[in-house]
C-alpha cells in the first residue's frame, strides 16, 4: 500500500510547487514585455513670440583717483550722491537703485628702468544698477547721469516686464511645431501619431535679447536710444503613442 501512494504523493507535491513558483513570478516581468512593444515618438521643439521691451536698467557709477584713498573716497562720494539725487529728481523710485559695486584699488606706477612698481594714488569705484521703468524717460536719465558726473555706464538692457504670460504665445508655437514633426516623421515611417504620453518644457535664463530697431521716443537734446523689439522662445519635448 505503500508503493502505491508514494507516486500519488510526489505528484501532488510537484503541482504545488510549480503553482506556487507561477505565484512567485513578478508582475513586472509581463509589464516589461508589454512596453517593449509599445512604439512612441519624441520631438523637441522651440516657439517664438515678440514683444516690446517696457522697461531697461542701467549700469553706471564713478571711478576717481586721488593720492590717498580717503581723498578718492571723498570726491567719489560727492558724485554719486549727485547721481542719485539727479536719478531720483527724475522720478526714479529709491527702491529701483542698487548698489552694484563698490571697490577701492591702489594705482601703481610702472617704472620703465626696471625699478620696482610703487603706489601712486588709490582709485574708487561705486556702481549702481537703475531700473527705468518708462522707456521714454530713459534717453533723459542717461544724459542726466553724465551730466551729474558719472563717467561709467557699464551696461544698457531691455526687459519685458511680463515676460512670462506673453511667453505662452511662444509655447503654443512650440507645441504646435513639435505636432507637425512628429505627423511628419511618424507619416514617413508608416504610422500615425497617438495620445500624448509626457510633455515637458525646457526652462532656461533668459538669454542675450534680441533687437529689430524701433525709434526712441526720447527728446531730441537726450541720448538717442532703440527699444527694438523682444523675441520670447520656448522650447518643449513631448513623447507621443504611435497607432
Amino acid at each position: 500500500m505503500r508503493s502505491a501512494t508514494r507516486p500519488i504523493a510526489v505528484v501532488h507535491l510537484l503541482k504545488i510547487a510549480f503553482v506556487a513558483m507561477f505565484l512567485l513570478i513578478p508582475p513586472t516581468v509581463s509589464r516589461a514585455e508589454d512596453k517593449s512593444v509599445e512604439r512612441t515618438i519624441t520631438v523637441s521643439a522651440t516657439g517664438t513670440a515678440e514683444a516690446e521691451p517696457d522697461r531697461a536698467r542701467i549700469t553706471s557709477g564713478v571711478s576717481t583717483e586721488a593720492a590717498t584713498a580717503r581723498d578718492a573716497l571723498t570726491k567719489n562720494n560727492e558724485t554719486m550722491t549727485k547721481i542719485i539725487d539727479e536719478l531720483k529728481a527724475k522720478g526714479i523710485d529709491p527702491k529701483d537703485i542698487q548698489t552694484a559695486s563698490f571697490n577701492v584699488e591702489p594705482v601703481m606706477d610702472y617704472s620703465k628702468d626696471g625699478a620696482p612698481p610703487k603706489v601712486r594714488g588709490y582709485r574708487v569705484s561705486n556702481q549702481v544698477i537703475v531700473l527705468v521703468r518708462k522707456l521714454d524717460q530713459l534717453g533723459d536719465v542717461l544724459d542726466n547721469v553724465v551730466s551729474a558726473g558719472a563717467n561709467q555706464i557699464q551696461g544698457l538692457s531691455f526687459e519685458v516686464s511680463k515676460e512670462d504670460s506673453l511667453k505662452d504665445a511662444a509655447r503654443k508655437d512650440a507645441v504646435a511645431n513639435a505636432l507637425r514633426r512628429a505627423k511628419l516623421l511618424a507619416d514617413a515611417a508608416g504610422a500615425e501619431v497617438g495620445d500624448v504620453l509626457q510633455i515637458s518644457e525646457d526652462v532656461t535664463s533668459s538669454g542675450p535679447v534680441m533687437y529689430a530697431p524701433r525709434l526712441a521716443k526720447a527728446a531730441a537734446s537726450s541720448v538717442p536710444i532703440e527699444t527694438g523689439t523682444s523675441t520670447l522662445e520656448a522650447r518643449v519635448t513631448i513623447t507621443w503613442a504611435l497607432k
